[in-house]
């Protein structure tokens, strides 16, 4: 029989998490212990805590929103008889493979990846070590499960180049000790933009509030921000060039009724935006209505989520400690 491959997604809590973040990536992570043979991968999934200190945050607040963010990978069913749900600092040997692999990493490759040139444009204040080394900590979190795939969006895949360097040098260095991550291809998720700038990524920083919707938008809400929903002036519901309000709430309706284009656009033939928004906003509604109806549960049961992180914790441990220590004893540290 194969043996079960492993996969690995990590999520910042940096707030509640946008439809975008939903459609695009969330949605998805059960279905990634689907390997679409007989033997389901194994997944793991994590808070990434400490990329989240890269920015300054009240501490209370840091801790709140990590909280927040581990009931809602639970919330979404990622706790599976072949999936481990931990947050990344509940791992320590984290952070050592990190050193590890920061001397296998060279400065003019650490000095070109684009988000570190980004962040420290947006962050002007802070520009700490942390922006700068955030993409070795990210290799050490793929390196240190021996991760096989990871699901890549468009702006992480340098890191995941980068991580596969890295390994491969380390490799090349000390002998064979780290598996070499490839891109996860699974269900292709929705692109979802903003609502009232179709040509931009749906994003929680926007400064309009209709612009983005969020799970735990309650669905008087959702049904506001999808009416206001900028559109275009023909009223034909089809997917075209130059129709992006209308070709985003078809990519929105087709992602949550997974019905195609081509469907939706029999299904509302003369019938007007405003009888289409209606339905988006519905399918909306009745896609995110699990999640809304177990978040809460979750969210106020403390004891069972502290058990679950340290279940979570306990079980990647065990595969991170024997991958550091591994990798310790490879490079030349003395073990004892």
């Amino acid at each position: 029989m194969p043996t079960p491959k492993t996969v690995l997604s990590l999520i910042q809590a940096t707030g509640v998490p946008t439809l975008g973040n939903y459609l695009g990536a969330l949605k998805n992570w059960a279905s990634m212990t689907d390997s679409g043979t007989d033997t389901p991968n194994n997944c793991i999934y994590g808070v990434a805590d400490l990329h989240a200190l890269t920015v300054r945050r009240p501490p209370a607040e840091q801790r709140r929103q990590t909280f927040e963010m581990y009931a809602t990978l639970l919330a979404l069913g990622l706790k599976r008889e072949n999936s481990i749900v931990m947050v990344q600092s509940h791992v320590p040997s984290h952070t050592m493979l990190n050193w590890l692999l920061c001397c296998s990493t060279q400065f003019g490759e650490a000095s070109r990846m684009t988000q570190f040139k980004d962040k420290s444009q947006q962050h002007a204040d802070n520009i700490n070590l942390g922006l700068f080394t955030y993409p070795t900590l990210m290799a050490a979190d793929i390196l240190i499960y021996q991760a096989h795939y990871v699901p890549v969006g468009d702006d992480q895949k340098q890191h995941l180049e980068l991580a596969r360097n890295i390994a491969e040098r380390f490799n090349g260095l000390y002998g064979e000790t780290f598996v070499i991550p490839e891109p996860y291809i699974g269900k292709q998720g929705g692109r979802v933009m903003s609502l009232q700038d179709p040509t931009k990524k749906m994003s929680k920083s926007d400064p309009n509030p209709k612009a983005c919707i969020f799970m735990l938008d309650p669905p008087e809400v959702i049904r506001k921000k999808c009416r206001s929903a900028v559109t275009d002036s023909e009223a034909s519901v089809r997917f075209a060039e130059g129709k992006d309000g209308i070709n985003n709430l078809m990519s929105i309706y087709s992602c949550c009724t997974g019905e195609s284009y081509e469907q939706i656009e029999h299904t509302f033939v003369g019938k007007g935006y405003g009888d289409f928004k209606n339905a988006v906003a519905e399918a909306i509604i009745e896609e995110l209505r699990p999640f809304q109806t177990e978040y809460p549960k979750l969210l106020a049961d403390k004891a069972y989520l502290e058990q679950c992180a340290r279940e979570g914790a306990g079980a990647a441990a065990r595969i991170a400690d024997r991958t550091t220590a591994k990798a310790m004893k490879k490079c030349g540290l003395w073990m004892v």
